[in-house]
């Protein structure tokens, strides 16, 4: 079975190839660290049907310059990082990376929001339109609005694009 041109692996197969892609990601997440003389330890995970690698440490300081200003340098550490996996594998990666614990702290934060925007257009019947947001950002807060019963879209092009809450 093929999905776009990706075959879809299964079971002990996808299992196998979400670990292969965490431990590519540790090492060029271990050989950054060292370059950039900062201290972490890297904790490997598969998150449902994607590889996720977290950079934790004691250095909160450190580990901050890694986040930057709301996330942006995290958002491109993670890109570097599913490239250094595409290069190994040759197939794109999916992977998930968090840095500190800032991702699982937006996560809370953006399922908060997605409720309390569920709970306004509910209230109101009028859809509730949100700030522009990250695609792992949408995707949160669609999970969030999902889980309160209502439906969402996303419009406008990046970096614009944004969350808009239906009513029922």
């Amino acid at each position: 079975m093929t999905e776009g041109n990706t075959p879809v692996v299964e079971g002990e197969d996808a299992l196998t190839r979400l670990e292969q892609e965490g431990e590519i990601a540790a090492d060029y997440l271990e050989g950054l660290l060292d370059i950039a003389d900062l201290d972490g330890d890297i904790d490997m995970d598969v998150e449902g049907d994607r590889a996720a690698v977290s950079i934790v440490g004691d250095s909160g300081r450190d580990l901050q310059k890694l986040v930057g200003r709301d996330g942006e340098v995290l958002e491109a550490l993670q890109e570097l990082t599913r490239l250094a996996v595409h290069r190994e594998t040759g197939d794109r990666s999916r992977l998930m990376l968090d840095i500190g614990g800032f991702r699982a702290r937006k996560r809370a934060e953006l399922t908060e929001l997605g409720t309390k925007a569920a709970q306004d257009a509910k209230t109101s019947g009028e859809p509730v339109k949100l700030r522009p947001m990250t695609p792992f950002e949408r995707k949160v807060v669609h999970d969030a609005v999902a889980a309160a019963g209502l439906r969402s879209e996303s419009e406008g092009e990046e970096p614009q694009r944004r969350v808009v809450v239906l009513p029922a």
